[in-house]
């Protein structure tokens, strides 16, 4: 059903927009400049704006190469749908700047006159409206980089074409979109509504979305309702960005729009590792740190990485150097699920800059075989019931049958921590609880475990056999000792941790890891296999840190 009325959707967007009478619709007095220029403090990746001065477009997981003294398709053979809406977004454009100099000024104005030359008239990939809106703000926001020292046909084209963007997405929000990509759309209503003259009533519809908006998607503890860490990052760089036009054009920034700032800056230092990127849950990425560090610097919010996010299901460990993050909440709801996965009760431990356990992560572009792997339980550093997913993933985002109950308490004494989860995703299929108690002492160098099956009151469940992945950081160098019954695990740093485990048979196998970059790196998983009777199994396990010989 879905997808059906996807399709109708779709058709009955063309009609309403892809014909020529809509086009005229969208005329009208264009503006000759900007009313005011919002700042960009956001780094670009000189790397990657080199490699787009060579030709090659580096997207969403996937490489095109184009002409790169010509203008390129803008709809190339091949092109997934990340691609495409990266290429279209023009977030690339930062890159160039971070290139510098004026081969990557003019071939920014090269890229943008062809896209006005292709995609001048409504299109359903293009002019959607979340790409759009990025699109938008950032023509605006780096107007300075490409456009403010452009020839007057070049300004006048890209202006004229601004005020046609606004004006549709002033028709069409919010236009069925949900959570981050609302978000992106309606800060492009902001830019366009209060950068360019007398746009001012888009803007302040914008404003009167946004504030009906965030108290949906930005949770009590500010943590964002998705349950992704690099969406958390995305969505608090947004807001700032719109506090920012709203800053220079003089408009009072609305008490909603500042409160889920001061409320999911703490959250997202939350996510961190101290090696300063983010923790891998539901789709999220390490993320540039440099990036990271400026989103958190321009948010300008006080508040310490948060203990417990009991409202977005997370709770963090830390004691000594040694911190342990667990995903103890529910996927979240239908339609806000696109990058959710099957991670229910996993894992992540670093021990000062250094990542010991972790899940696989994602692939950038978040679709097909890529997405069916990485999404799935066997993903990541939590228990396995007969391989079967605790969530039903969806090849193409989303979450089909998923756990309906997640519970969690904490409890701190001295120093050290015990959180204690539970989750009845295999309660339908298997008649089992799922529980996880975590417990780090107060020198964070003992974290402790229990994995247990439990029968859920009334079901008959039967012998079936379980996994508990403990996926493993590539930089870890792991070696089975005492004859199998222990794993030693070597930092680069030279600090070794040893894990044991009763109850269960310890064995290294294959991973994969892809917490950043396009392609998976090789690693390895601890597997501590076994058979559950029907009156459920509780497996033990510790990781303590080895103290070298005086």
């Amino acid at each position: 059903m879905g997808d059906g009325f996807g399709r109708l959707r779709g058709g009955m967007a063309r009609l309403a927009y892809g014909n020529p009478l809509y086009s005229l619709m969208l005329g009208g007095r264009s503006p000759g400049a900007l009313a005011v220029i919002p700042p960009d403090p956001w780094p670009g990746d000189s790397g990657d704006g080199s490699a787009i001065l060579a030709g090659v477009l580096r997207f969403a997981g996937q490489t095109i190469l184009i002409d790169p003294a010509g203008e390129p398709s803008w709809r190339p053979h091949g092109a997934g749908p990340g691609w495409l809406r990266a290429l279209h977004g023009f977030d690339w454009m930062r890159d160039l700047r971070a290139v510098g100099g004026d081969m990557a000024r003019r071939r920014s104005r090269v890229l943008v006159w062809s896209w006005l030359d292709h995609n001048g008239g409504w299109n359903a990939q293009s002019w959607s409206p979340d790409v759009l809106g990025a699109r938008v703000a950032n023509w605006i926001g780096l107007h300075d980089f490409y456009c403010a020292s452009a020839d007057d046909e070049f300004r006048a084209r890209v202006f004229e074409s601004l005020a046609r963007q606004v004006r549709h997405l002033a028709r069409v929000l919010p236009a069925a979109l949900d959570g981050e990509r609302l978000v992106v759309a309606l800060k492009g209503l902001v830019y366009g509504g209060f950068c360019l003259p007398d746009h001012e009533k888009a803007g302040y519809e914008a404003l009167r979305l946004l504030d009906r908006e965030l108290p949906r998607q930005i949770l009590p503890d500010g943590g964002h309702v998705e349950r992704n860490p690099s969406v958390q990052m995305r969505v608090l760089r947004d807001l700032i960005d719109m506090r920012a036009v709203l800053r220079v054009a003089r408009v009072e920034v609305p008490e909603s729009l500042q409160h889920a700032i001061d409320r999911m800056t703490p959250t997202l230092r939350f996510f961190r590792h101290a090696d300063g990127g983010l923790a891998l849950f539901n789709g999220g990425r390490e993320e540039d740190t440099a990036l990271v560090d400026t989103v958190l610097a321009q948010a300008d919010a006080r508040g310490r990485p948060l203990k417990s996010a009991p409202h977005s299901g997370f709770e963090r460990l830390i004691a000594g150097r040694t911190l342990a993050l667990l995903d103890t909440g529910s996927p979240p709801p239908s339609g806000l699920d696109r990058t959710a996965h099957a991670g229910t009760l996993s894992m992540e431990v670093s021990v000062g800059k250094e990542r010991l356990i972790v899940n696989c992560g994602s692939h950038p572009s978040q679709r097909g075989r890529w997405r069916a792997a990485l999404a799935g339980s066997a993903a990541h550093s939590t228990v396995v019931i007969a391989d079967t997913n605790s969530a039903e993933v969806l090849e193409n985002g989303g979450l089909g049958r998923r756990p309906s109950h997640v519970g969690c308490e904490r409890q701190e004494s001295d120093g050290a921590v015990l959180v204690v989860a539970t989750h009845n995703g295999y309660s339908k299929g298997f008649g089992f609880l799922h529980r996880r108690r975590v417990y780090l002492a107060d020198n964070g160098e003992d974290l402790r475990g229990e994995d247990t099956l439990e029968p859920v009151i009334g079901a008959t469940p039967t012998d079936q056999p379980f996994a508990i992945r403990f996926h493993l950081h590539p930089n870890v160098e792991p070696l089975l000792i005492q004859g199998g019954a222990q794993v030693e695990l070597r930092l680069p740093s030279g600090n070794v941790w040893r894990m044991r485990a009763t109850g269960a048979v310890l064995e290294l196998a294959e991973s994969i890891y892809m917490g950043s970059g396009d392609e998976p790196r090789r690693t390895s998983q601890i597997v501590m296999q076994g058979q559950s009777s029907p009156e459920g199994i509780t497996v033990k396990w510790a990781l303590r840190r080895e103290r070298k010989a005086a």
